[in-house]
Parts: structure tokens; C-alpha cells; sequence
């Protein structure tokens, strides 16, 4: 069955997207790589955003400026006021649906301070704000009857012309190339942090697939040399402790016992004081102690539980040693103020997409945020592109035809149509049945390299000379490939497709990187320490790697 609107991505924003689709009246689709109560949402600890004035006063046009202010002057204030605006109803609609938001005394939903926040605004669930989140999203479809696909892995878009018609998926279980024509589509596939490798806490799916074929297919990036680094990620792990445990009063502290910067600073500003601490030698560590063991296992359980599975060491008693990690790619998929891409028909919402309302650095507590109010807008709009394009006699005429002319993007093009798809598999192995490089031991040295020179702190010359690497890297891909013959749950073809797309996108963060002579937010340049009016703007690159 062709559906309306295929939704790639089953996290908070392809649910969200899912619901607000299915309400508008559209024959919906979901299909992701993992399940959905695996998807990356679950790791957002520490709140939504929305100016509620619950438990200090606070207001809209607060929420407004310490998101730009956070962003840098790089965000697109009409889209971040709408984010703002939004968030009272995003909540509330949560709250309709059955999130379990803690509570006040007096039975409100309960706020805390995030970092670069001047009120207590992050509404949350203990510490499991974007777990609980996601199991009520996902609660919320099945009771709707939403079709979910588990274990499909994208591998391109199907177009037509300058629009699209579905998606060609890779089912993970039975090793088949499989097709699903849509009117539109969703991309809600995550972010590319996991480029990071070892020294991200993002989940191993964050790999970047919808970025990369919303590329093949036509669409535009922008600002992927933005990314994130969160503070307080555990030492051995980058398990990610929240930045909640800070918001209650948590103290950073290096080897000496010395508080070294503001620990309500954004994201940035105490990552990098980190990392200046790290490099004269010291450890560090988040201290939760005075907070008392009481509060501790009231507001941060997983805090708790997560230091002492991951470091073997009680928050309650002892100092949780910590490093900064990648965490968030502000950069992704431009999209317009329908969250459309360039390409017609195909949507993007989440971290894979770029809606202009982080700019630099993203405020703390505003991707859960977005998700919701995004992820309404998308799937609305999805809908709407349907209905209109049937409305259309003009579309009717096209969509008869629409099944011949579609093609596949990327690799896929030169599939003739008569290709059956199970045999497109092996013809991804084509010059790498036996490969002479493992690609595991290059994707690791990548997410080295990567934290040590493209992470918190960067230089022209060691930038280009990655680029170099990583450049190496793609002409040496036919000497790589899969071991794994087999076609049930071949994970090695599975990872070695995510790595071909996270070469390629390392390719286009370094060419942001590297066109970016400044500092703003989490991109620091060590050759250029401050902001230049010349690049208060957006870094855009096409799939050829040229900045606009």
C-alpha cells in the first residue's frame, strides 16, 4: 500500500510528526532503522523548554533572547520566536497526552535552570524527561494504529524530477532491498555526531543516513561545522550525565579541588573551559554531593545509576569524573518555514534538520522543544502537500505516471529499471569481497582524530590536513567493504553503509570548518579566537562540497 506520508525515523520528531500527520487526515508510514524506544530522544535528560513561570518568573521574550543570545546572531529570530511562542502549547499537549512531567507541591508542572537559561524553564520528568517523552509519543501511535516498520535501514530516496516518491530501505532482518512509495516524506533520522566515534554520547545509529541521502536526492546542508560538545560526559564511557545535575547546583571541580567557570555558562563557554583545564593536566570532575542523597535519588536516579554502572563510583559520596563529549549537530538539511526541503514533497524535522533556531550553540532544554513544535508543523505540512497535489488535476496526471518516472538518487541511478531489488545488495559488495582495509579500525581512527582536531578547539592548518585524511579515506573505500556474506542481520553491510555516509559528511563539516575563519559558539578556531561580523551568516554546502 502507497502511503501519504512516509515518515523515515521513529524518535521524538518522526512520532511527533507521525500523530500530527495521522490527525490531518493522511494514511501514515513509519519506518526506522532501530526501534523507537532506541531512538536517541531517550538521552535527553534534563527538560523542554517553555516559559511557564511555574517556579520563578520568567516570559516568552526571555526565552526568546537567551536563545539568541546562545545562538550567536546566527539564528533566524521569526523561527526562534516561533519556538518560543510554541512551547506553553508543546507542553501543555504533552501534558494532554500522558507525559509525566514531576510535579510541584501545588501540582504544577515542575521547572529547573539549564545552562545559558535566566529562569527556571526546563519542565521535566526526573531525569528522564525524553524517555518518558518518547514512550507516550510511541503510545500515542499504536492506540492510532500507525504502521511502524522496525529494522528498515535507508538507503536512498526514490524522485521524481525535483520531487519525491518514497524511499528504498534495506530490511535489516531478511538482507532484501525493499521500496515504499509515498506522496511525501518525513526525514527524522537523528544527527551525525557519532562521526565522534568513541568521544560522543550519542547512540551508535546517530550516523547521519537521512542527512546524506536528503544530499543524493538533492537537498541542501548548512552550519554542519557546528557541533555541540556537552560538558559532563562520564570519563571512560561519555555516557551523558545531564546537564539537570548542574541546574541543581552540581559544582565542577578540576584536580585540585578548584570551581574553574560558571557552571550555568552555555554549553560552550564551560566546554571549552573544560577542555583549557584538561590541557594543563587536569582531571575533572562534577561534584553532586552537597545536594544529599535524598534529592539525589528523587531528581537525578539515572545520575546515580549511570556513575556508578559506567565509572564504579556514588555520586552520593563520591566525585563523578568527566569529560566533554559530542553531543548535538546544530548544522542538517535546510529546510524552509514548512520544514521543506529544496527537494518537493520531502520534509526534514529533529537534528537532522536545520530550522535556523540554534544558530552557533544550541540552548539547553530547546531540542526537545523543537521536535514538538517542529515535528507538528512537518507532519502537518506533509499532509497538506498531499491534499493539495490530489486537488491538483494537473498532480492527478502526474501521479499516474509517477511510478515510471521515478528514479532512484545516488548510487542507486545506475540500477536500470529492470533490476529486481534483491540484487542490489551484492552489487553494494561489488570490489570488496575481500577487502584489504578494515573499515572498523579507519572509523575509529576517524572519531580520533575528529575529537583531537575538529572538536572543541580548531586550526586552519590541522583542518586542512584532515581533510586530507579523511579525502584518503574515500579513495581508499573499494579496498573496504563487508566480510559478512550472509543477508540475514548483516550488521558488518549495515556499518559499513553508516560509515560511507559518515566519511561523506566529514568531508562537508571540514569544508564549513575550515571556510569559517572565526570563533562563534561551538566552533572555536585557535587561529581566529573571535567573532567576525563577515561570517554572521550560514554556512551552506552542496553535495560537491562548495560553500555558498
Amino acid at each position: 500500500m502507497k502511503s501519504d506520508v512516509l515518515i523515515i525515523g521513529a524518535g521524538g520528531a518522526g512520532l511527533v510528526a507521525a500523530l500530527h500527520a495521522y490527525e490531518s487526515g493522511a494514511k501514515v508510514r513509519v519506518i526506522t532503522k532501530e526501534y523507537p524506544t532506541r531512538s536517541q530522544t531517550c538521552m535527553a535528560q534534563g527538560g523542554i523548554n517553555a516559559a511557564l513561570g511555574n517556579v520563578g518568573e520568567d516570559s516568552v521574550e526571555a526565552h526568546v533572547q537567551n536563545t539568541l543570545k546562545s545562538a550567536k546572531s546566527i539564528a533566524n529570530e521569526e523561527a526562534v520566536r516561533l519556538l518560543c511562542e510554541s512551547a506553553s502549547e508543546a507542553v501543555k499537549w504533552l501534558d494532554s497526552i500522558g507525559v509525566c512531567f514531576s510535579r510541584t507541591k501545588d501540582a504544577k508542572i515542575a521547572q529547573r535552570t539549564l545552562g545559558g537559561a535566566s529562569a527556571p524553564r526546563a519542565c521535566y520528568a526526573q531525569d528522564y524527561t525524553g524517555l518518558k517523552i518518547l514512550h507516550t509519543l510511541y503510545d500515542r501511535c499504536l492506540a492510532y494504529g500507525i504502521e511502524i516498520l522496525n529494522e528498515k535501514y535507508l538507503l536512498d530516496f526514490i524522485t521524481n524530477k525535483d520531487s519525491v516518491c518514497g524511499a528504498t530501505v534495506l530490511d535489516i532482518r531478511s538482507g532484501e532491498v525493499e521500496s515504499y512509495e509515498s506522496s511525501s516524506v518525513v526525514i527524522a533520522t537523528g544527527g551525525y555526531a557519532r562521526i565522534y566515534d568513541k568521544y560522543s554520547t550519542n547512540s551508535t545509529a546517530s550516523t547521519g543516513d537521512g542527512i546524506s541521502a536528503a544530499i543524493r536526492a538533492g537537498a541542501r546542508v548548512s552550519d554542519m561545522e557546528f557541533i555541540q560538545f556537552h560538558p559532563t560526559a562520564l570519563k571512560g564511557s561519555s555516557i551523558l550525565i545531564s546537564e539537570s545535575a548542574r541546574g541543581a547546583g552540581g559544582y565542577l571541580l578540576n584536580s585540585k579541588g578548584e570551581r574553574f567557570t560558571n557552571e550555568l555558562a552555555p554549553r560552550d563557554e564551560v566546554s571549552r573551559a573544560i577542555h583549557n583545564e584538561m590541557l594543563k593536566g587536569e582531571d575533572i570532575f562534577i561534584d553532586i554531593r552537597h545536594l544529599g542523597e535524598k534529592f539525589i535519588d528523587e531528581e537525578l536516579p539515572q545520575e546515580r545509576k549511570l556513575a556508578k554502572l559506567y565509572e564504579n563510583v556514588d555520586p552520593v559520596y563520591d566525585l563523578v569524573p568527566i569529560k566533554p563529549s559530542a553531543h548535538y549537530t546544530m548544522g542538517g538539511i535546510e529546510v524552509d518555514d514548512k520544514s521543506c526541503t529544496k527537494v518537493r514533497g520531502l520534509y526534514a524535522v529533529g537534528e537532522c534538520a536545520n530550522h535556523r533556531v540554534h544558530g552557533a550553540n544550541r540552548l539547553g532544554g530547546n531540542s526537545l522543544l523543537e521536535l514538538v513544535v517542529f515535528g507538528k508543523q512537518a507532519g502537518v505540512n506533509a499532509a497538506k502537500y498531499v491534499k493539495d497535489m490530489n486537488a491538483s488535476m494537473h498532480s492527478h496526471a502526474e501521479y499516474g505516471n509517477e511510478k515510471s518516472m521515478c528514479s532512484r538518487s545516488g548510487e542507486w541511478e545506475r540500477v536500470s529499471s529492470s533490476t529486481r531489488d534483491e540484487e542490489l545488495v551484492p552489487m553494494l559488495q561489488r570490489g570488496n569481497v575481500n577487502p584489504e582495509i578494515d573499515f572498523y579500525k579507519i572509523r575509529e581512527e576517524l572519531g580520533n582524530i575528529f575529537y583531537k582536531d575538529v572538536g572543541i578547539s580548531r586550526d586552519k592548518k590541522i583542518l586542512e590536513s584532515v581533510l586530507v585524511k579523511v579525502k584518503n579515506y574515500i579513495a581508499q573505500l573499494p579496498k573496504m567493504g563487508v566480510s559478512d556474506k550472509s543477508k540475514i542481520y548483516n550488521t558488518n553491510l549495515i556499518e559499513f553503509l553508516e560509515f560511507k555516509n559518515m566519511l561523506e559528511l566529514s568531508r562537508l563539516i571540514l569544508k564549513g570548518a575550515i571556510s569559517r575563519e572565526e570563533s562563534r559558539g561551538a566552533h572555536f578556531r585557535a587561529d581566529f579566537p573571535n567573532e567576525d561580523e563577515n561570517f554572521a551568516s550560514h554556512t551552506i554546502v552542496d553535495k560537491d562540497g562548495v560553500v555558498a
